[in-house]
């Protein structure tokens, strides 16, 4: 019995040591080209601090286009009915800006408020997101506040 168990012992340790022989496998460098459009934003979210109810605020999100294509945007969807947005309609060429704008009415809110921009378009890495975020005050409290 013991020679049975010392032989799987031996066999064990045998298949390990095989396996650290091997080598390692190269990894791919972190930051490759991408090669088609690519959508970079400066900024992920833009924060507009306290506001009125029923203020108007807006924020204009620029981008770069990171690729090796011209950069189309298809469309921006936003969560609601409170946000409208505006983008950069002629394709963004290589090395070159463009803008989605993002205005927000504070009508009928209250309280912190993140509201998703969804930026859809032909960059290789699919969808990109950007963010709003405030806090609403009522008109009263917020104007109280100022003076």
């Amino acid at each position: 019995m013991k020679k049975l168990v010392l032989s799987f012992a031996f066999a064990a340790l045998v298949a390990g040591g095989a396996m650290a022989q091997e080598k390692p496998k190269a990894t791919a460098p972190q930051e490759q080209a991408v090669n088609g459009p690519s959508l970079t934003f400066e900024e992920k979210e833009f924060n507009f601090g306290d506001i009125a109810q029923g203020d108007v605020v807006e924020h204009t999100f620029k981008f770069t286009n990171t690729g090796t294509q011209p950069l189309v945007i298809e469309r921006v969807d936003v969560t609601c009915g409170c946000t409208t947005p505006a983008w950069s309609k002629e394709p963004v060429m290589p090395g070159k800006t463009g803008f989605v704008t993002a205005k927000f009415n504070s009508a009928g809110k209250m309280g912190q408020q993140k509201k998703a921009i969804t930026v859809h378009s032909n960059a290789a890495d699919g969808a990109k997101y950007v963010y709003i975020v405030t806090n609403i005050k009522d008109k009263a409290a917020a104007s109280a506040s100022k003076q």
